[in-house]
């Protein structure tokens, strides 16, 4: 109960800034009726809200049994396609339907047979040689490049001002075109979860993406994490003790949690603390020194560009205790020992029945779960299997309880809406950015926090600003890829763009109205970071392809013809069956539907299907912008 008043208290003190977000331009919403809808849709949400102890006494919780062929049903396939996927359109969750429970969860689950046709990421050809080993930081950069005369695959200049200048300009211009092509690489992927025709293979790289976290801004490397991302993609329904090898030997990994660091005499802990924490066994089961034991028996793991090494000088062979064994272990071998342990299992089917079912899990239930991933010799396919075909995954404890992370919000939207392509307005960046979850830009090494944290007031009205920039594109969109997100940057490239000298425009801003007078001020530096990363962006926007910026092409109004609606109230039905996976009351769908007709001057669909548009638009954006559609 406590978190039902608690939300109750929190969301309705919020409504009247829920409320003013809606569309301002349609008079009827400034009125009580769709203040009652606000009220109405946020206690809704609420009492998704309730704990699970709240639901201990209801049928089929907990309950790992087999769901029936006669307890299927067409909500029960679209639950079981927005958790496991990211929603369908209802043609496809009819056909899943009328397949039957078994049948249904093994296509979505034995997906290898279905051909992957999607296409390649499409690398921009912004690597050069030299770049690799890129350095720490900047002062890294020049320091090596006083000292060697060359840095980065640059050489230093050999007389004139500025003679560490190329080499500044160069690692700006990786750091830029990095982060730029890893947006390209988000944008990718968020084409895959939209059009995939395996979507749990997508779902599984998400979730893995969350509990291997790693970033582009430690990793500086758009191109390790590609290779990691298809490093998820490959192994993520596969055997545990694979991808678990295959993401401790990856470089976007060993460079997150700095393995160039963990060295024979002077081992670096990061590593061997997140595998045993965060990855495998959870706080609790391990020591602090099995922690240092088992970080000397890492050392030497290492990466040279986008390779796997050893390097023995660097390994510690001597004897290490771990986990209460003796012996001269490796990394291999401190997996192997982690994997023996059941609460290992237990750890990662938890988090597995966390992410698709609900947040929280009974001891008693993850143990079951625990101990049949266990007895399966950690196969992960056979796991999901019995998950989604659990009464348990199917029980109102379950079902229109998950608070949809902003990548799912944004790619089941797009889903359901039938769309061939992630629109390029608005920005799939820029908008899950606002939402709070950034692909490929974790913000720590757990990942994100989901559930509850996804929602708060100004994250609410954050989504309903999502729906509506799709469905009414900003006609004056600025990219931000191609735009320095540093406003620095912005500040130098004016100046110089209006004609000043490089001096001058590279003045920090209070001191630019005397810079005239100072012309010469950095003439015998040997670089000037300020022109190095204006320098770099230039460089990168130079060469990094640019994302396709076409909004969505949307005809809700076809749409909802083609489902023979005939009037405001079947527009508001067939909306609500297929864009929600929770039922919205009918005082609030009339609400809806009275608004609709206002805004048409009729009811009649048919005779008003040539000036639709706009209001259905209107419309869809109201219902999206309920408390009720961020629940799936």
């Amino acid at each position: 109960m406590e978190c039902y008043e608690h939300t109750i208290k929190n969301t309705r003190g919020n409504i009247d800034l829920f409320y003013n977000f809606l569309p301002s331009t349609a008079e009827e919403l400034m009125n009580a009726k769709l203040k009652k809808i606000i009220t109405i849709a946020t206690t809704m949400l609420a009492v998704a809200c309730l704990t699970p102890n709240s639901w201990a006494d209801t049928d089929w919780a907990d309950d790992l049994t087999a769901i029936s062929e006669n307890d299927w049903s067409y909500e029960k396939a679209r639950h079981l396609v927005e958790r496991a996927g990211f929603g369908d359109i209802p043609i496809n969750i009819e056909r899943l339907a009328t397949m039957g429970p078994r049948a249904a969860v093994r296509e979505l689950v034995y997906f290898h047979s279905i051909p992957s046709t999607l296409p390649d990421f499409d690398h921009s050809g912004i690597h050069d040689s030299g770049i690799e080993p890129f350095p720490a930081s900047r002062p890294a950069a020049t320091k090596l490049a006083k000292e060697t005369g060359e840095a980065i695959g640059v050489k230093v200049k050999p007389e004139g001002n500025r003679r560490l200048q190329p080499v500044v300009d160069r690692f700006f211009y990786w750091l830029r075109s990095s982060m730029l092509e890893t947006r390209r690489v988000a944008h990718w992927w968020a084409n895959r979860m939209l059009l995939t025709k395996r979507p749990l293979e997508e779902k599984m790289t998400l979730f893995w993406h969350g509990h291997f976290a790693t970033n582009e801004e430690k990793v500086r490397d758009y191109r390790k994490l590609l290779n990691q991302n298809q490093v998820f993609r490959a192994h993520g329904t596969g055997n545990f003790k694979d991808l678990l090898i295959a993401v401790s030997q990856d470089p976007a990994m060993l460079a997150f949690l700095d393995a160039g660091v963990n060295i024979k005499g002077s081992p670096n802990e990061n590593f061997a603390r997140e595998i045993m924490e965060l990855f495998t066994m959870g706080v609790g089961n391990y020591s602090e020194q099995d922690i240092r034991e088992a970080a000397r028996a890492f050392t030497g793991w290492n990466f040279t560009d986008l390779q796997f090494v050893v390097n023995a000088s660097e390994h510690d062979t001597s004897n290490k205790t771990f986990l209460g064994r003796a012996g001269a272990w490796d990394g291999l071998d401190i997996i192997d020992m982690i994997l023996e342990k059941p609460v290992t299992a237990e750890y990662i089917a938890g988090k597995i029945y966390k992410f698709f079912v609900r947040e929280e899990i009974t001891p008693e239930l993850q143990k079951e779960l625990g101990a049949s991933f266990y007895s399966s010799g950690y196969e992960i396919t056979p796991l999901l299997e019995k998950i989604f075909l659990s009464k348990d995954f199917y029980s109102p404890a379950s079902m229109g309880t998950h608070i949809k992370s902003p990548v799912e919000l944004v790619i089941s939207t797009y889903k359901k809406l039938g769309l061939d392509g992630v629109p390029g307005v608005p920005d799939f960046y820029d908008t899950t950015e606002s939402l709070g979850q950034i692909l490929l830009f974790p913000p720590t090494v757990a990942g994100w926090a989901g559930g509850r944290s996804w929602i708060t007031p100004g994250l609410l009205l954050a989504r309903g600003n999502f729906v509506y920039d799709t469905v009414f594109p900003n006609i004056n969109f600025l990219p931000s890829d191609r735009y320095p997100e540093n406003y620095q940057i912005g500040v130098v490239a004016e100046r110089l763009a209006t004609g000043a000298d490089i001096a001058t425009a590279t003045q920090p801003e209070d001191s630019y109205a005397t810079s005239a007078s100072n012309n010469m001020v950095d003439r015998d530096e040997e670089f000037n970071t300020r022109l190095g990363s204006y320098r770099g962006w230039r460089m990168a926007i130079e060469r990094v392809k640019p994302i396709s910026r076409t909004p969505a092409r949307l005809n809700l109004t076809k749409m909802i013809l083609a489902a023979k609606c005939t009037n405001t109230e079947e527009v508001v039905d067939y909306l609500s069956k297929r864009f929600f996976t929770i039922s919205i009351d009918q005082d609030t769908k009339k609400l809806i539907a009275d608004f609709l007709e206002k805004q048409l001057g009729t009811n009649n669909i048919i005779d008003a299907q040539t000036f639709s548009e706009e209001a259905v638009r209107e419309t869809f954006h109201l219902l999206l912008s309920l408390p009720e559609y961020q629940l799936g």
